[in-house]
């Protein structure tokens, strides 16, 4: 024991450690790159995080835009609970993104399943569907959906040749929201691409293997595809409901700013926004746009809460 000790003791120290000064090359590609990060460090903290803020406290007030915000706690919180069109706008926002999201990945899905086919002209195809992506949210198309769906519409004109009498489909509270589902369900391109990638990435020995076992087209794609390609769907799934509770200017346009008929197509963002800027009850609109973020966010959870029941990954 007293020879491991004096061992132990004769041990040399190690030295302590010195910190060096960054090289002058290290230190400039330091601020080089601080140099460049900058606009995005300033657009984060002036256009996102600093409205953001604003917005909160503005939710604890009274502010009209045209007087300075009054402090009245949570007053505008406690009239959600009483307001009527508030919980009409939930309903007709919540049944907008339910109905959907799902026809809208489900379309997708199966367009992608038959252009994974190897169809001639794969890219040209996938640009022509993409496009309504890109232009689904626009103005100009959703005018030309108010007009598609008119009382002298293109709908009403092709039923006319099987003499089918048609509808006001815009002016009737039966079937304004369809309309506008139907609109998101054609704006299929995004999620179509993303699911004809995952597709690609699935091994085809799987199939081949699957095929000598005698296994259908129809048990493949339950047994593989399916499975397989879960992560795709729930990265589209968050992402589609995320996108479906900011819709706005569909719903818009196509009801003149109303959200009429009967509050049919009153989105909740439709609503914030004529709370806020028609009017100009903003400390309210702030509070209905925190609120719109509480949801949001709660949905985005349960959703990865509940996905660890039906996504499968590698491991």
């Amino acid at each position: 024991m007293i020879a491991i000790q004096e061992l132990a003791k004769a041990r040399p120290k190690e030295p302590p450690k010195v910190r060096t000064k960054p090289k002058p090359a290290e230190a400039g590609d330091n601020r080089a790159a601080m140099l460049f990060l900058a606009p995005w460090f300033a657009g984060l903290f002036l256009i996102t995080v600093g409205p953001m803020v604003a917005s909160l406290y503005l939710s604890f007030t009274d502010f009209s835009l045209l007087e300075p915000p009054t402090w009245i706690g949570v007053d505008n919180y406690v009239e959600m609970f009483t307001d009527q069109r508030l919980h009409t706008a939930l309903r007709v926002t919540f049944v907008y993104v339910f109905v959907s999201v799902p026809v809208q990945l489900a379309f997708a899905l199966g367009l992608a399943l038959f252009l994974d086919r190897g169809l001639r002209g794969l890219a040209v195809y996938r640009s022509v569907f993409y496009l309504p992506s890109l232009l689904g949210g626009s103005v100009a198309v959703a005018i030309l959906w108010r007009r598609i769906f008119g009382n002298d519409g293109l709908i009403n004109q092709v039923l006319s040749w099987f003499d089918i009498q048609g509808a006001g489909w815009i002016a009737d509270p039966r079937f304004a929201l369809g309309t506008l589902i139907v609109l998101n369900v054609w704006t299929f391109g995004s999620p179509m691409i993303i699911f004809l990638a995952g597709l690609r990435q699935i091994p085809v020995t799987y199939y081949e293997a699957a095929s000598i076992d005698g296994a259908g087209r129809l048990r493949q794609f339950r047994s593989i595809t399916l499975p397989l390609l879960t992560p795709i769907i729930f990265f589209n799934l968050v992402l589609q409901v995320i996108y479906a509770f900011q819709s706005f200017t569909q719903a818009f346009v196509v009801s003149g700013g109303t959200g009429g008929p009967v509050d049919s197509t009153l989105f909740y963002t439709l609503y914030l926004y004529k709370e806020g800027f028609a009017n100009l009850n903003m400390g309210y609109a702030s509070a209905m746009a925190w609120l719109l973020l509480l949801i949001v966010g709660a949905l985005t959870a349960v959703n990865f809460l509940l996905s660890r029941f039906w996504v499968f990954y590698d491991d």
